[in-house]
């Protein structure tokens, strides 16, 4: 397909950095709200018997660690936005206590054609350090814009 994407020129965009703080509160907040009864995430003894140092959090906890956008103030009608895809890439688990600096920023724009039509695809990498400056996790959001 020769059609480019209107935010091929924000490839590279990255957001400002944000210093998070993952609290047991919000640890045991996100457990609930998905279902999960694993003891692990809640209870200390637990997550120690499980070979865990401190308690973890569940993967899917780092969609709560939201860094600012790099596509605000793009020319984006999120009323046409479909969530395609989500990944997550982990270093370590992330655990209550930790200090996480995370960023984003727009790592593909691109164009893709389906049957609902010419859509433009937008890939924003996330990624969280601890206060060591060692990486914790990489997430890749893949979003479509229909036109």
């Amino acid at each position: 397909m020769s059609e480019l994407s209107r935010y091929r020129e924000h490839i590279g965009r990255t957001a400002p950095p944000l210093v998070l703080e993952v609290e047991r509160g919000h640890v045991r907040r996100f457990v609930e709200a998905i279902g999960d009864t694993n003891p692990i995430y809640v209870d200390e003894p637990a997550a120690r018997a499980a070979g865990f140092e401190r308690i973890p959090a569940p993967p899917t906890f780092a969609t709560a660690l939201r860094p600012p956008d790099p596509r605000q103030g793009l020319d984006i009608d999120f009323r046409k936005v479909l969530h395609a895809e989500q990944e997550f890439v982990f270093a370590r688990p992330i655990f209550v206590g930790d200090r996480l600096t995370v960023q984003a920023k727009i790592v593909v724009a691109d164009v893709k054609a389906g049957r609902s039509g010419v859509m433009d695809r937008l890939v924003v990498e996330t990624g969280a350090c601890d206060e060591k400056g060692a990486p914790v996790y990489v997430a890749r959001s893949t979003v479509m814009v229909r036109r």
